[in-house]
């Protein structure tokens, strides 16, 4: 039983651990739950690190794990992944210096060429897209394989729109849309599932020592990282699509309660698998 220890728990924040205006201490719906509480204190009883992944400026993502007493986190959608304070870029050929990778990918008119291609359709996520240091941060609606294939057509091959699951706040030029989801404009080889990866070559977990808990597309990937990925109830019930792609991977599991009540079910859940 002993590599069947849990050692690792990959969690999402918005959308996932955190409720409704991205509060730890409310569900979805804005009811007082301390649920996510209960899930972090569950894994720290059972020697489980808890690494924060998430789309978030380092910032708030540093200060996030602190307040949970972890020293590990992914932020802004697996840009960088800080171990004990250090940090591992992964960002393939772009790296931070006299100008921010953020800076960078601005200066390439690659933003510039989405916003303009899909006017009506894409803006950015004001006010969380300033003072990023890697993504430019968008919302809206629109194919990122598409998008992607536009930005490969126009030179920009070195970058890649993710999708990092359904957003809330739109402003009225987008108020015809369906739905409005929220994208990251990153080099292409970042990905929450690569920080995962290197996570567990640097803290030398195994796959079965490992899990996650996220609700979109980009948390989804991670399921080829670890032993189960589970996706919070809510993740499904509003975007049904997710459902189709759990199919990609056998160890996808969907809780039956959403936001932290279902980080605490799933935590609950892997803990007793462990255990028995």
């Amino acid at each position: 039983m002993g590599s069947r220890t849990l050692r690792s728990l990959f969690l999402d924040l918005d959308g996932t651990l955190l409720g409704r205006g991205g509060s730890l201490l409310h569900d979805g719906e804005g009811n007082i739950s301390i649920d996510g509480v209960r899930a972090v204190q569950a894994c720290l009883r059972a020697g489980v690190e808890v690494v924060l992944m998430s789309g978030r400026r380092r910032a708030q993502v540093a200060e996030d794990a602190r307040l949970l007493g972890q020293s590990s986190y992914i932020f802004e959608a697996g840009s960088c992944m800080v171990i004990a304070g250090e940090e591992h870029w992964l960002t393939g050929q772009m790296r931070p210096g006299e100008r921010t990778i953020a800076e960078q990918i601005r200066q390439s008119g690659a933003p510039t060429l989405l916003l303009e291609r899909y006017r009506g359709r894409l803006e950015y996520h004001d006010p969380w897209h300033t003072e990023r240091e890697v993504s430019h941060l968008f919302r809206g609606l629109l194919d990122t394989s598409e998008a992607n294939g536009v930005l490969t057509q126009n030179g920009h091959g070195d970058l890649r729109l993710l999708d990092n699951g359904l957003v809330s706040r739109r402003s009225e030029a987008l108020a015809a849309l369906p739905q409005v989801r929220g994208y990251h404009l990153v080099p292409a080889s970042v990905s929450k599932a690569g920080a995962v990866a290197y996570h567990m070559r640097a803290s030398g977990c195994e796959r079965e020592q490992s899990f996650a808990i996220g609700d979109s597309v980009e948390d989804l990937a991670c399921a080829a990282e670890v032993g189960t990925f589970w996706l919070v109830a809510n993740a499904v019930r509003r975007d049904p699509a997710l459902s189709g792609l759990c199919a990609r991977y056998p160890n996808v599991r969907v809780t039956d309660s959403a936001h932290g009540a279902g980080v605490y079910e799933a935590v609950l859940k892997s803990l007793m698998s462990e255990n028995g």
